[in-house]
């Protein structure tokens, strides 16, 4: 597959974000290599706590999260997915699925870094992308927490609204991703925030996978992620380690989505469950410390 690589002057310098990148080649499956980016912030020998992005965003949006989990005592891990960030980008839509975001991170997180004795967070896609790591090998995860996401089945209608955003993604002239993540803020984002989040896609060539990640989210049965997922909450339906819900109040697209975790995975009762007051999509952006000493007192009370 044909791939493009962000210059490394287009994340130099961004605001609030000191951290050092890390990078890891792996098999892209299709003959290749490709180079993954990721964070590795605080002591080497710490238990790593894995943070994992989403649907336009990368990395950046744990740059308010990482110093107080840092500070904790905590390793901190942050990978671009591939397609995000500083990672590389396969330039063509039919590049990307499901199955090989799982198994592109897989390949980082597992074979290369070997993470283990994990605490896992994930919103939006590093959700539906994290949580399918935790099913292939729950040993490794020590906990879980999660916000703002899921893990579709390919069961139930889609919203118009989300078919609406799957069109608008694959197919309209301008894909404006810092705007995009600036909406699914309750806050406004600076401009040079904004800019942050523009500055991996120097131009559209750089943004397909980005545009293609909306349809890649299981909506029919016939959808061959769908028995995947289906695999994966057989997996969840037995994971009996702490598993924390952290979804936010003012995020209009996953409302409601805590309720299948609460109901099945073993490991959610009785947990101290939060709703993040006042953020919306990227509850990162918005209370992004407030989440991180959430997530730090569930680590304290669960070791």
């Amino acid at each position: 597959m044909e791939t493009v690589r962000t210059p490394d002057d287009r994340c130099a310098g961004l605001p609030d974000f000191p951290f050092a990148p890390h990078y890891a080649d792996i098999d892209d499956g299709d003959g290749g290599t490709l180079r993954v980016h990721h964070l590795d912030e605080g002591p080497a020998d710490a238990a790593p706590v894995l943070l994992m992005h989403g649907e336009p965003s990368w990395c950046y949006l744990y740059r308010h999260m990482i110093p107080a989990l840092v500070d904790a005592g905590h390793r901190v891990v942050a990978p671009d997915l591939v397609g995000f960030g500083r990672s590389d980008k396969p330039t063509e839509q039919s590049d990307y699925t499901y199955a090989r975001h799982v198994e592109w991170m897989r390949r980082l997180l597992f074979d290369t870094l070997d993470l283990r004795d994990i605490t896992f967070f994930g919103q939006d896609w590093g959700g539906l992308v994290g949580l399918r790591l935790v099913a292939a090998e729950p040993d490794r995860f020590a906990r879980v927490a999660i916000g703002n996401t899921g893990l579709p089945t390919g069961h139930g209608t889609p919203t118009e609204a989300f078919l609406a955003w799957q069109r608008f993604a694959r197919t309209t002239e301008v894909f404006p991703v810092g705007n995009i993540v600036d909406g699914g803020c309750t806050t406004d984002l600076p401009a040079d925030v904004v800019a942050a989040y523009d500055a991996p896609f120097p131009d559209d060539s750089y943004k397909a996978g980005a545009r293609i990640f909306p349809a890649l989210v299981p909506t029919s049965r016939t959808d061959p992620a769908g028995a995947d997922n289906e695999a994966a909450w057989r997996v969840l339906e037995q994971f009996d380690r702490p598993f924390l819900l952290t979804f936010s109040d003012s995020d209009p697209v996953t409302r409601g989505g805590d309720a299948p975790f609460r109901a099945k995975v073993p490991g959610a009762a009785g947990q101290p469950h939060v709703t993040i007051e006042g953020a919306g999509h990227f509850l990162q952006e918005d209370r992004g410390p407030e989440l991180a000493r959430v997530l730090v007192d569930f680590i304290a009370k669960t070791t």
